[in-house]
């Protein structure tokens, strides 16, 4: 019996060596490599030139989580509480935008954005504007939140699911007023899909490069930029690239360590 489950997982072994393991494995040997395949850190102490990058993509990238948190999290709520039939029309509309391809959605928010755009026609009617919207830090948030929204309203709609509606109706009959029921009933109760929806943007955000490409106009360079720049640009490095990319790693390990995204409990929340 045990040699027959051996064999049968043998397919997921060879998947996980050849597209996770190895993957992984080439990237720490080019890192501490240079062109010559000499051992070197050079590539690892070359990133300090690059700090700001990486403090701007991770402070982009928290921003674009918090705000995807404060708008996913009523949202969530409010789908648990309907009715099954409303809750499916209710999420097929979240999901309706991952349908369309994500560089389509992007160039969407240009021409919305852009001074001569659909927003600053708007807002001239009133005399207002027009505004520089595109081609800033704000438009390339306004990209992460819009494109990674369903990834914290999923997760968050999963956990909220789960909450008892006799738990609620407990804490009002035991007297417990809005706050004090959102508090100590819904919230705790709700982490685990808090915790999985962060990771979930957050993850993506801090590695993304066409939105800051795109919605930034190329001035503003995140850490995604960087990489694929040492891999498909003129500054060809791929030693570099790949050094950033693990330094990415450890970083976005860390920080889901902190969160607690290791933890099996935390991640009830994932669809």
């Amino acid at each position: 019996m045990y040699s027959r489950s051996k064999a049968s997982a043998s397919p997921y072994l060879i998947w996980m060596v050849l597209f996770t393991v190895l993957p992984l494995a080439l990237v720490v040997y080019f890192a501490f490599t240079d062109q010559a395949g000499n051992p070197t850190l050079s590539n690892i102490t070359a990133l300090g030139g690059y700090a700001m990058v990486f403090v701007l993509s991770l402070a982009l990238a928290a921003i674009a989580t918090a705000l995807c948190l404060v708008i996913a999290y009523p949202v969530s709520y409010l789908l648990s509480r309907l009715r099954a039939g409303q809750q499916g029309i209710l999420l097929m509309l979240v999901m309706l935008p991952m349908w369309m391809n994500f560089l389509l959605r992007t160039y969407a928010w240009m021409s919305l954005l852009e001074r001569n755009g659909l927003i600053n026609r708007f807002l001239g009617l009133f005399g207002i504007g027009p505004f520089e919207m595109i081609n800033t830090n704000g438009a390339i948030v306004l990209g992460m939140v819009y494109n990674f929204l369903p990834y914290m309203i999923l997760p968050l709609y999963n956990a909220m699911l789960k909450i008892d509606k006799n738990v609620i109706e407990a804490a009002e009959d035991l007297g417990a007023g809005t706050l004090y029921k959102f508090s100590r009933v819904v919230l705790p109760l709700s982490k685990p899909g808090i915790r999985t929806g962060l990771i979930m943007v957050f993850v993506p955000s801090v590695s993304t490069f066409i939105i800051s490409k795109m919605l930034g106009g190329g001035d503003t360079w995140l850490i995604g930029d960087l990489i694929e720049a040492q891999f498909l640009g003129n500054t060809y490095n791929y030693n570099l690239g790949s050094a950033m990319s693990l330094v990415l790693m450890v970083v976005v390990l860390l920080i889901m360590s902190v969160m607690g995204g290791f933890d099996s409990e935390d991640m009830e929340g994932v669809i």
